[in-house]
């Protein structure tokens, strides 16, 4: 029979891809989770790896990795409630809280985090940035406690809770005129040099659902990754573009970058709260939503002009 030792070693193992990876890791000898996992193999009469380092998983593997890491999200959710009891005698919550967040989540997330440690000092946060493909896939693998994306999910084994507006704003150099200019419509854009986000960002699907929506085609001057990358071209003079307003807090403050006055401006979307359906959340991980729907809004808040 399985024992949740071994479970543990291969889900490192799987997880890093190497052994002496997942030693280190795990604080064991190379030897010792070689061995782990030729008893696992042993017991379940499968192979688990494959290959020249063994570093690959079988079809097996790739099973059984799905399992443990389902097994151990609900060991640590056990862990997080019993640590509850703890909790209600006035010492706050203890425990480990993996959160995954979008990238323009970013900008807000170390706030919200250390807004939450302040009420429970002994827990453990670990934050992972990614893109919100990843973030969602992540969450599903149960490789994540909990999310905050954008968009609700329209994956049907996620929920998502809206907690905060998340708004979106046209951003120009300071120097541009249309910056000295009141009630722009989009018309007035259609000879700016636009500078967009890289296809499949949530920013650039909301870009094109507005311009969509307007009926207008403006003039694609650029297309960059990533939120930094755009501002630095934006302070250049090489264009306008539609950014999230989380992502230029600091540029507006600096006068360094300056939001044009566009009528039915700036437009917004939800941000969200993301867990799995199939997890009922307790312990640390349901602090921290109670937390965020009540006094998310205010740590994510930002100007917009």
């Amino acid at each position: 029979m399985m024992n949740l030792r071994a479970l543990r070693v291969f889900e490192a193992v799987a997880g890093h891809g190497s052994f002496s990876r997942a030693a280190e890791v795990l604080a064991m000898t190379q030897p010792a989770v070689s061995m782990q996992i030729r008893q696992l193999e042993t017991e379940l009469a499968v192979a688990l790896f494959d290959g020249p380092q063994r570093s690959r998983l079988t079809d097996a593997g790739r099973e059984l990795l799905q399992h443990a890491r389902i097994i151990g999200a609900q060991l640590r959710m056990a862990e997080e409630s019993l640590a509850g009891y703890t909790a209600q005698e006035g010492r706050g919550q203890r425990g480990l809280l993996h959160l995954g967040v979008v990238s323009t989540a970013h900008y807000f997330a170390p706030r919200l985090m250390h807004a939450f440690n302040q009420l429970h000092p002994e827990v453990r946060l670990k934050l992972t940035v990614a893109s919100r493909g990843e973030v969602l896939a992540m969450l599903n693998e149960h490789r994540l406690d909990i999310a905050i994306a954008g968009y609700p999910p329209s994956e049907s084994d996620l929920e998502a809770t809206s907690f905060a507006r998340h708004p979106h704003c046209i951003v120009a150099h300071p120097d541009n005129p249309l910056s000295q200019r009141s009630r722009l419509r989009w018309a007035d854009l259609r000879d700016e040099h636009f500078i967009f986000r890289e296809p499949g960002s949530a920013t650039r699907q909301f870009l094109e659902q507005l311009l969509q929506s307007q009926a207008i085609q403006v003039k694609a001057g650029l297309e960059l990754a990533g939120n930094e990358t755009i501002k630095q071209a934006v302070m250049c003079g090489m264009g306008i573009s539609f950014l999230s307003a989380h992502t230029f807090q600091v540029e507006l403050q600096a006068g360094l970058m300056a939001v044009l006055d566009v009528v039915d401006m700036p437009k917004t979307i939800d941000w969200c709260f993301v867990q799995r359906r199939d997890t009922l959340l307790a312990g640390v991980p349901a602090a921290f939503r109670d937390f965020v729907i009540a006094d998310g809004a205010h740590w994510a808040a930002c100007r917009t002009g």
